[in-house]
């Protein structure tokens, strides 16, 4: 019990603080040694060192989120490796969460048409890569588990039935397009942010849905591609004109713009392509050393096509990119002349599952003068960036080692949730995704 306690604090061990406080709280409360653990599941987390690559995604939208509409005829797909290269009995469930990704009221069967859990029976072998793997599918919702609420969800995948032995987690909603939700992302208005922020302003037209209190009732989230560091929230109407909510602050809804993200190619581990400097070879691994990144701080903006963060498994060495692609230690550099003393750089992107944990730490190497960090990666096209965290702090400052500029494509998505006096959860009622109107 006590190793499956720290297995899972496993990501948050940079913050020794936190990790010291559910320490004490774990040995004083043993009774509530469940909730403790419990909380380190509502989100986008691994938890066991053998699984890799958990892609999540709308069927038939490969670099989509996993988000679908209530009572439709959507699907999700979840695939995802397991290098232990055997058979697992691998099941899963959902938890119903409110608007903050914290468990709701619902009991299981207020949410869940069917049964409780489901296994995933789908699953291929890797075909002649260096690195062996066992390759599991999952259609869903499926026959036999169903959501019958829309809102916030997690996925849980366990071991063997015992929902206590956790594979992975990851989040997912449901949407009942219940009201409209239009808006547009340009330069902040106000000149000191002008060259470098963006500004979001929207409105939710309610038509004939009955909202009672807009102030009280209504949870908005603003997410910029797929971070959770920086989110808003807590947003109130600034004015409500019939049926129209504004949301139109100069000062609230403003996020950095960022930079264009980073790349490197990996589809063939035959010859060198986007940003590989070289490739070796051993008899269990295949090496992909990235050509010397450079800081971005004070460059100029150039437009550059990319996947805001994302990435997708693919191979021109073989057929099936899901099974046949083969994985590579991919090795990060960055020159820096010293080292920064107040905090750590992570590399970022959905190849980290937006996390800033001991895995996506580099270290600093004296004899390089140079970041550095090595990350286990499928064979495929990946998005990334360097960012900053410094002392106790929760939001990334990406500006900081990569620039920021208004005029950067990013993906904005707003999230309206709904919970009428009386209910124990929060609907997600509307939702939009906005790019930046820009000039570029």
């Amino acid at each position: 019990m006590y190793y499956h306690f720290f297995s899972l604090i496993k990501p948050f061990q940079q913050s020794t603080f936190a990790l010291t406080a559910f320490v004490l709280l774990f040995s004083l409360y043993p009774a509530q040694a469940e909730n403790i653990k419990d909380y380190f599941l509502y989100g986008d987390f691994i938890h066991k060192n053998n699984i890799k690559t958990v892609l999540f995604n709308q069927k038939g939208f490969d670099l989509s989120d996993p988000l679908i509409r209530l009572n439709s005829g959507d699907r999700l797909i979840l695939r995802f490796d397991d290098l232990d290269a055997d058979y697992k009995n691998y099941y899963y469930t959902i938890i119903h969460c409110d608007a903050h990704w914290e468990p709701s009221e619902l009991r299981q069967h207020e949410y869940i048409d069917g049964f409780y859990e489901d296994q995933i029976r789908d699953y291929r072998r890797s075909v002649n890569t260096r690195v062996s793997y066992t390759h599991y599918y999952l259609e869903f919702p499926g026959p036999n588990l169903r959501p019958t609420k829309s809102g916030n969800y997690i996925l849980k995948v366990y071991l063997d039935g015992n929902r206590d032995d956790v594979a992975f987690t990851r989040r997912f909603s449901i949407f009942e397009q219940a009201v409209t939700v239009s808006g547009r992302v340009t330069q902040a208005n106000l000149v000191r942010y002008r060259d470098r922020k963006q500004q979001v302003t929207f409105n939710i037209s309610t038509g004939g849905y009955n909202i009672s209190n807009p102030y009280r009732d209504l949870s908005i989230v603003i997410r910029q591609n797929g971070r959770w560091d920086n989110v808003i929230t807590g947003l109130e109407p600034r004015m409500i004109q019939g049926d129209n909510l504004l949301y139109d602050y100069e000062d609230k809804i403003l996020f950095e713009g960022g930079n264009e993200f980073r790349h490197f190619d990996i589809r063939s581990l035959r010859y060198l392509s986007g940003n590989i400097a070289d490739i070796q070879s051993s008899r269990r691994y295949w090496d992909a050393y990235l050509r010397p990144d450079k800081l971005r701080t004070y460059e100029r903006y150039v437009s550059e096509d990319d996947l805001n963060g994302r990435f997708q498994v693919l191979t021109q060495d073989a057929r099936n990119a899901m099974t046949e692609s083969d994985y590579a230690w991919v090795h990060f550099h960055l020159p820096m002349d010293t080292p920064l003393p107040e905090g750590h750089i992570y590399v970022m992107g959905q190849l980290t599952d937006w996390h800033f944990s001991e895995e996506n730490k580099m270290n600093y190497n004296y004899g390089e003068n140079a970041y550095e960090l090595s990350l286990l990666l499928k064979q495929g096209y990946y998005n990334y960036k360097y960012a900053y965290m410094a002392g106790n702090d929760t939001v990334a400052d990406v500006p900081y080692l990569e620039g920021s500029h208004a005029y950067t494509e990013n993906d904005y998505t707003v999230y309206v949730y709904h919970r009428r006096p009386g209910d124990l959860y929060d609907r997600l009622i509307g939702i939009s995704h906005m790019n930046p109107t820009v000039p570029r």
